[in-house]
């Protein structure tokens, strides 16, 4: 089951040459600069802009050219968020929510569960007005939700909000992610938001799709220009071993090796996600002697690349999954680093996403 689609669009001297699959239990994240087309996608999607092509949700088809068939939005099982929430501003929280459930007749147990779900209970009573940008955000996907959709559909919903608003809405976010079985659409320029609540990723560029894959492969990719940013990452999986309680650290296992990382809180055995920066990982051919540093792993370089002027970058393997580090060209001529190479890799700040 997945939303599927190949489009062909064109406005003016833009043209959207771009294909989707977008499984079910996954958020596939539209990613690119500013223009790409990723949201001129979303909207050949919710039918919301004519395009040619066709798009099918489950085995359904709401589009296609060659049958002379086409589903308007209104006729669509989606929920669709925007930047802007879009709340009625004279209706309570309640009311708004209510509003969806009049064509979808969502029951008591589907408002209960979307309520708790973004932790909406507090704000029932409140009007639009009142609300911070955070809160009118989780009350616009709540409505989507209660209108039973069958993909969930958003267009930048963080791009309006501020760092604190953010850091706010988005553990709301990743709970939405880990619960809902449909298939979810996003689209940002955030490099933070695609690590913390993306699956796949299909990667934009001048309207057309460049490449799509799993997240942690497109990230780690050295072809790819996301490996090239400022903010390079490789995300890698964990899992919780234990607590030092005395220094404030958690011990997680990535394999046969362990990590440790400033002190988080979940259960023993619980699998967490940790995004490594390329800037924060360092590299030596021999074993560091005293070092500040907490986390040295055995490494083996899979492929060099040069980076922007003066800098390079390596793509290691640890265990079986995937670092990069980004280390001055100097340095790279003082170890003439090689694919098959054994180095050591010194990651001095991991975070939890």
């Amino acid at each position: 089951m997945s939303l599927e689609a190949r489009f062909w669009h064109s406005r003016g001297r833009f043209v959207l040459d771009a294909q989707l699959q977008a499984p079910t239990r996954a958020v596939t994240v539209l990613f690119g600069h500013s223009g790409c087309g990723k949201s001129t996608l979303l909207h050949c999607l919710a039918g919301l802009e004519r395009a040619a092509g066709r798009c099918r949700l489950n085995g359904t088809w709401w589009q296609h050219d060659e049958r002379k068939l086409f589903v308007p939005t209104h006729k669509r099982r989606l929920g669709l968020v925007f930047q802007d929430a879009r709340l009625f501003e004279h209706l309570s929280v309640a009311a708004n929510l209510r509003y969806a459930t009049r064509r979808s007749r969502a029951g008591a147990a589907e408002w209960n569960t979307v309520v708790e779900l973004l932790g909406l209970g507090p704000l029932l009573r409140q009007t639009a007005p009142t609300l911070s940008g955070g809160e009118r955000q989780r009350v616009a996907i709540a409505r989507s939700l209660l209108a039973r959709p069958e993909v969930l559909l958003l267009d930048e919903p963080l791009a309006s909000l501020d760092a604190a608003s953010k850091a706010a809405i988005l553990p709301y976010l990743e709970r939405l992610t880990a619960e809902l079985a449909m298939p979810m659409v996003y689209v940002t320029h955030s490099a933070d938001e695609l690590v913390r609540l993306g699956n796949q990723v299909i990667l934009m560029e001048a309207g057309r799709t460049l490449e799509a894959g799993p997240l942690e492969t497109m990230l780690s990719r050295l072809d790819l220009p996301l490996a090239h940013r400022e903010d390079a990452s490789a995300v890698i999986a964990a899992q919780v071993q234990g607590w030092d309680e005395a220094l404030h650290l958690s011990i997680l296992r990535l394999g046969a090796l362990q990590l440790r990382v400033p002190q988080i809180r979940p259960r023993v055995g619980q699998p967490v996600r940790l995004r490594v920066r390329a800037r924060d990982v360092s590299l030596t051919l021999d074993p560091p002697g005293r070092t500040s540093i907490l986390n040295v792993l055995p490494a083996q370089v899979l492929e060099t690349a040069a980076d922007s002027p003066g800098q390079h970058l390596v793509r290691l393997r640890i265990e079986d999954q995937i670092l990069l580090s980004r280390i001055s060209e100097l340095s790279q001529r003082h170890l003439c680093l090689q694919p098959g190479m054994a180095v050591f890799a010194q990651v001095k700040s991991v975070a939890l996403v």
